[in-house]
């Protein structure tokens, strides 16, 4: 089956683009799901354009009408679940767990979030300061009010791997604060993005609110950021394209929301309870195919249960079933395109050459429809140490380190700080007090205690090279808005 987006949508038209068209590949199959349209520079400043003359009336809008549209735009999006569905896991090789509960699903609850969190109060009153007269006037009271107002026109610019939630966690709670939005999906799976913009644009948004340009071409990403009208930017992606438009904004004093890579530290202490951990970092393995920032990719694991761990980090993939995305119980499905899978498979190839050793995985998966797609065989590299670059650097695939410490909390913190990354990271204990203590020396944007889950409400991002900023829940209504105090005599 072949799905059609093949126009940009920009200003409240369907357009033709520029650029002509490329194909969207199917990572499991090979087989091309369709044509992507392939935006102008030109066509993009006009998306940037037409989101700057539709700003003024939007911001302006009742939050009573900005709820109901992203109400009904996640009503629609609902209604079409199966098809959405079908789309996502077409262009970006994830399961069917993963394409209906954790893309779609999540894209779909986001937007209802945020239609609640546009009723959020913006206002907050403050304490009344007496001034004494002086040079600036009279003696008297001054009250002061703190509102929160929209930042203008927000570039979103999305990663491969959940071409659904994350593109909503940007343009659903920017709406809702009152901003207009240029969306740039990634070049891999746009098709997703096109349904949410269908969805909205039925749900009632006005012409220019939402505009979505894709493209194979850097050039559509950088014109996108380059643009003046552009405010705002929302990227999330690896950090060395976030260097490169935090340089841009620099110079024009955009404001960002970076949201980069990570190296999670998964922390386990002699008394952890091993088969929570196991579980829990196992998960490396299931979803998105390792193709996730949040990942425990790390394990620091101590002497005393390192060999215990290791076993049972094995035994643990034996149940990581790896093949079509589309048949039953497959946990695996492949990586997003050939390149990311050479990629991951010369880290593996490096973690040997560095004196790492190969307990699982390592090799190219073969089997019954394995034969085509992008498949990388969940790897669980031991006897690392810390100076490895498997074990510095972002892989982004179904890989696991494990790094051995002998001391106590001092050195564990000490290891799991040796990074440039600091996005989450992960501690297990049995010792509740120990574990929430080494959590709060940990320098990472969020820190799971004996577990991987994650609060939907609970502020996302990172130190370091992890990013800039903090979204989800109310905090990414405060990411995409300005602060501005108002004061008066009282």
């Amino acid at each position: 089956m072949t799905y059609t987006a093949g126009r940009l949508f920009v200003g409240g038209e369907w357009v033709e683009p520029g650029g002509g068209h490329y194909d969207v590949i199917d990572p499991a199959s090979e087989q091309v799901v369709g044509p992507a349209p392939e935006a102008s520079k030109e066509q993009v400043r006009d998306a940037a354009r037409a989101a700057a003359d539709a700003f003024g009336p939007w911001s302006r809008t009742r939050p009573e009408e900005r709820a109901a549209i992203l109400d009904r735009a996640a009503d629609l999006m609902q209604r079409d679940f199966a098809a959405n569905a079908e789309v996502a896991q077409a262009e970006s090789g994830a399961t069917s767990a993963t394409a209906r509960g954790m893309q779609v699903a999540v894209g779909v609850a986001r937007f209802r979030r945020y239609a609640k969190g546009a009723l959020e109060p913006v206002e907050q009153g403050l304490p009344p300061q007496i001034n004494e007269a002086g040079p600036m006037g009279k003696a008297g009271v001054v009250g002061a009010l703190a509102l929160r107002r929209p930042v203008g026109v927000v570039t979103c610019i999305t990663s491969y791997n959940n071409p659904w939630a994350n593109p909503a966690g940007k343009v659903a709670p920017a709406l809702a604060m009152g901003n207009t939005v240029v969306v740039k999906p990634a070049p891999q799976d746009p098709l997703s993005v096109y349904r949410m913009a269908a969805a909205l644009e039925e749900a009632g948004v006005p012409p220019g609110v939402v505009n979505v340009v894709s493209g194979a071409s850097a050039e559509v990403g950088q014109a996108a950021v380059e643009a003046p009208e552009v405010d705002m930017v929302s990227f999330t992606g690896s950090t060395a394209v976030g260097q490169a438009i935090g340089e841009v904004c620099g110079r024009s004093m955009k404001r960002q929301l970076m949201e980069l890579g990570g190296k999670g530290a998964a922390i386990v202490f002699g008394d952890a309870d091993l088969d929570s951990a196991v579980a829990g970092i196992g998960t490396t393995y299931a979803f998105y195919s390792g193709q996730i920032c949040t990942a425990p990719t790390r394990a620091l694991v101590h002497r005393s249960v390192y060999d215990a761990f290791v076993e049972k980090l094995r035994g643990y993939i034996g149940f990581m079933k790896v093949g079509d995305p589309r048949a039953k119980g497959t946990v695996v499905g492949p990586v997003i395109s050939a390149a990311h899978r050479d990629r991951v498979e010369s880290y593996v190839e490096l973690g040997r050459k560095e004196g790492a050793t190969v307990v699982a995985g390592g090799e190219r998966p073969d089997g019954d429809g394995l034969g085509t797609g992008f498949y990388v065989a969940p790897t669980l590299l031991a006897d690392c140490t810390n100076d490895m670059r498997v074990v510095r650097e972002e892989i982004f695939g179904p890989v696991v380190a494990v790094v051995p410490f002998d001391g106590d909390e001092d050195e564990a913190v000490a290891l799991a700080d040796d990074s440039d990354y600091g996005l989450i990271d992960y501690v297990w204990s049995g010792d509740v007090a120990k574990a929430f203590r080494v959590a709060r020396r940990l320098r990472a944007g969020g820190v799971g205690v004996n577990t991987i889950a994650r609060n939907m409400e609970a502020p996302f991002g990172g130190f370091k090279k992890s990013g800039v900023g903090r979204d989800v829940g109310s905090y990414a209504l405060h990411a995409y808005s300005e602060l501005q105090s108002i004061v008066w005599p009282g």
